[in-house]
């Protein structure tokens, strides 16, 4: 089977900043979430360090996590027409107001399905939603879905990553050597454990996405690994709401997608959850018996089919796992 994907250009706006050189950690979201339900303004409030109990710097951090994980979004609420009407007068919206999102309240909210990350299947949503995320989390989103081969050195990875951007988007702001090192160490942060042996305690505290091993550091301390197989800890109620988003996202409105899409095409399940194929061909095996029959897979053509014969309910899917 393939191991590579035709990836078309795409309209993007990268950043490679935002997160104050501090991956996430486990009370972050749940802060970040819970203040943004209290108080939409909590974010350019001078309170805010007090509110959520860090610095600065994580106070900036937090909200950074909280809207690249989709958890928390601009706007207030207000139809589209009002709000912008509200802003030309210059009454009733302010700049920096968010609300959460469905799976941000529905995760951290009143009776939440996880609000302490308890659970390692709410982590996989958690990174599905930052490595999708091309815009806010740039060097995430390549490293997942652009990224060829399985093995990669850090200052290459700068060069291709920030080369990538710059084809999609020529007109981008020129980022320094310095921003896009720290953007990289960031992310490596994010899925590989900190070293404690030098460097500041507070930057030592693993990011909870540490537990999913999707990254490994070579034996020779010179380059990283993915590791691609078996994911124990991956549900298949999250593959199902992977596979939808994947679907809908795209604009996939057909009834059916190929094996390959969902292995190999950029922001797909295979890619993000670094799946082999046995292992997605496990999980869409038992598709049609936890949609009843909504999504389900097929080989007797000869072609490797998933089919939809009708929409999924989302959040029904994780209501169904987390009850």
């Amino acid at each position: 089977m393939r191991n590579a994907y035709t990836i078309p250009p795409q309209k993007i706006t990268p950043s490679f900043s935002g997160h104050q050189t501090f991956p996430f950690r486990y009370t972050w979201l749940k802060k970040g979430v819970e203040a943004v339900i209290k108080d939409s303004t909590v974010f350019s409030s001078e309170n805010a360090s007090v509110t959520l109990g860090v610095g600065k710097n994580m106070v900036n951090s937090i909200r950074h996590w909280c809207r690249v994980s989709r958890l928390i979004e601009e706007g207030t609420g207000q139809p589209k027409q009002l709000t912008m009407r509200l802003r030309e007068q210059g009454t009733g919206y302010r700049r920096g107001q968010f609300v959460p999102t469905a799976l941000g309240r529905a995760i951290f909210g009143e009776n939440g399905f996880d609000p302490y990350l308890d659970d390692p299947a709410t982590l996989w949503l958690i990174h599905w939603q930052i490595a999708t995320n091309t815009d806010q989390a740039t060097a995430w989103y390549w490293a997942f879905n652009i990224l060829r081969g399985n093995q990669f050195t850090l200052p290459i990875f700068a060069r291709d990553v920030y080369k990538w951007a710059r084809q999609q988007k020529q007109s981008m702001r020129p980022v320094s050597a310095n921003t896009l090192q720290r953007d990289v160490n960031c992310f490596i942060r994010t899925y590989c454990q900190s070293r404690h042996s030098d460097g500041v305690v507070e930057e030592t505290f693993d990011c909870p996405l540490v537990e999913l091993n999707l990254i490994a550091e070579l034996p020779d301390g010179e380059g990283y690994e993915f590791q691609r197989g078996d994911k124990e800890t991956l549900p298949i109620e999250v593959v199902a709401w992977a596979i939808d988003t994947f679907w809908e996202s795209r604009l996939l409105w057909g009834k059916s997608l190929t094996f390959s899409d969902l292995m190999y095409a950029p922001a797909s399940p295979g890619r993000v959850f670094r799946l082999n194929e046995d292992t997605m061909t496990t999980y869409l095996e038992k598709l049609a018996k936890l949609t009843d029959g909504a999504l389900q897979y097929d080989e007797t053509t000869g072609l490797k089919q998933l089919y939809r014969h009708r929409n999924l309910k989302q959040m029904e899917l994780l209501e169904g796992y987390y009850e």
